[in-house]
């Protein structure tokens, strides 16, 4: 329960009345419509600072009247009849339409991640994202405020998205060994809209893609709610084997391959550069198109990544996709995706038939950033806290976890795949941490049967928040493993 309500403890009534009043105003406004699962008792208590004993009498008297009940399975439930006592008529079925919409729901525990993360008493040690201390707010503020003098249009955007950043953006990728011109890159709303325009726009329902796992892909749906199957490729330590592709797509018709070669989102592994090597030409010779997400290419913290797939591509195959959100701020919504003319103006259409172009305020920030310099020494400081940070998360897993668990140091991005030497019941332990202030990403996100791993990140958390949380996760490991 995320709503901020408070109960007035000294005039307003008895607390139970408040309660009451409270739940019925929001099945009568159509907010809690028929079928939805209220709160729950211990959810409410703790939501309004109440006994448990309060709420209970409240939900009592709102089940003496008809307005909730008893659902096997769903806790406590708004009524079918509430509405013939309230109104006199009856309310739409809105719990058969969501149930009906073509979007698959997020996983129950992305959702309760995404619930919790608002909370600032929590210790986020999952959360892909940088702190608001390595974000450069103040100075894209000053971009934004006219500090700089390149013209801003408030008005749409041409359909591949502003020619200034799509020019600056031309530039970025040529340092990465990437030849892309302006009108071979589309500007979209992240890489996850990059996602969704080319399941909607290049994919057929029933299209088989295949992809790394554990895999970024398996915690959201994008390419499963239209209606795509994903299916594993064999991988080793050097990244994807080349030779399974051309037997996989053969036997499953797939029709492409998306792979996140570098610091790859939860493991934070590298393919080497002999193997992106040999997976172009395997993918060439199938004819086999990729999709290279390169979200985290940026953040290398001892030398950098081997060149990207795209770099590699003599034959037009490779999609490539990147994003500011991970270096520059997740709330600018900036992406792109680079490749063949014809494939980029396709997907311009279906995002100017979806959204009518990305934020021009965005997108001029952003094509400014990069114009004067700004990116470069900003990845450079970057780097560095992001050096200090792993360091400090390292010393704490070797203090606390040297006899539970084993890991890797990453060498670049934002996680470490925290392997636990006893299996366990991940939604028990994600529960458990989160009782106890700490917010975790567990392994069965990225990969349903995984019982072993957590995607720890060392970007989001202060250093004294790193410290705390490892100690605490790992007396909270100990005690539900114990004999």
């Amino acid at each position: 329960m995320t709503e901020k309500w408070k109960l007035e403890k000294r005039e307003a009534g008895p607390l139970h009345q408040q309660i009451y009043d409270f739940v019925k105003g929001k099945i009568r406004s159509g907010e809690w419509p028929v079928g939805m699962r209220i709160p729950s008792q211990r959810e409410l208590a703790a939501a309004l600072a109440v006994n448990r004993s309060t709420v209970v009498h409240a939900l009592g008297e709102l089940a003496a009247d008809g307005l909730v009940e008893s659902a096997v399975g769903r806790g406590t439930v708004v009524a079918n009849s509430t509405w013939n006592l309230l109104a006199g008529t009856r309310q739409p079925d809105w719990g058969r339409y969501v149930s009906s919409g073509a979007y698959r729901p997020n996983l129950s525990l992305i959702r309760r991640i995404n619930e919790a993360e608002p909370d600032p008493s929590l210790i986020r040690l999952g959360t892909g994202e940088l702190s608001p201390e390595l974000l450069p707010s103040t100075r894209i503020a000053e971009l934004l405020a006219g500090s700089v003098s390149g013209p801003l249009s408030l008005g749409y955007p041409e359909p591949k998205g502003s020619y200034p950043l799509r020019e600056a953006l031309s530039s970025y990728l040529q340092r990465k060994g990437i030849s892309a011109s302006p009108s071979s890159i589309l500007i979209v709303s992240g890489a996850l809209q990059g996602l969704q325009l080319i399941s909607l726009g290049l994919l057929r329902p029933g299209s088989v893609i295949l992809a790394e796992n554990p895999t970024y892909l398996n915690s959201v749906h994008v390419f499963q709610s239209a209606g795509m199957e994903l299916r594993t490729v064999p991988m080793d330590g050097d990244g994807i084997r080349p030779d399974a592709v051309g037997r996989l797509m053969r036997q499953h018709g797939a029709s492409l391959l998306y792979t996140n070669p570098t610091y790859r989102n939860p493991t934070g592994g590298v393919m080497t550069l002999k193997r992106r090597e040999s997976l172009m030409q395997a993918c060439g010779e199938a004819r086999l198109p990729v999709v290279e997400d390169d979200a985290y290419g940026d953040l290398w913290l001892d030398e950098p990544p081997p060149s990207p797939l795209k770099s590699l591509d003599s034959q037009g195959l490779v999609l490539h996709m990147g994003s500011m959100s991970k270096s520059l701020g997740p709330g600018l919504r900036i992406g792109w995706i680079a490749g063949p003319e014809p494939v980029i103006e396709r997907l311009a259409d279906i995002k100017m038939q979806t959204d009518y172009g990305s934020s021009t305020l965005s997108q001029h920030a952003v094509a400014e950033w990069l114009a004067t310099g700004c990116h470069e020494e900003h990845l450079s400081f970057l780097r560095g806290k992001l050096r200090e940070r792993r360091g400090i998360a390292l010393e704490a897993l070797e203090a606390s976890f040297s006899d539970l668990a084993d890991w890797t140091m990453p060498r670049g991005g934002f996680y470490i795949w925290l392997r636990l030497r006893k299996p366990l019941d991940m939604r028990r332990l994600f529960e458990t941490a989160l009782q106890a202030g700490v917010l975790l990403n567990p392994g069965s996100i990225y990969d349903r049967e995984d019982r072993q791993h957590l995607r720890l990140s060392y970007s989001f958390a202060s250093l004294s928040q790193l410290r705390e949380g490892l100690a605490v996760l790992s007396s909270l490991i100990r005690s539900l493993t114990a004999p």
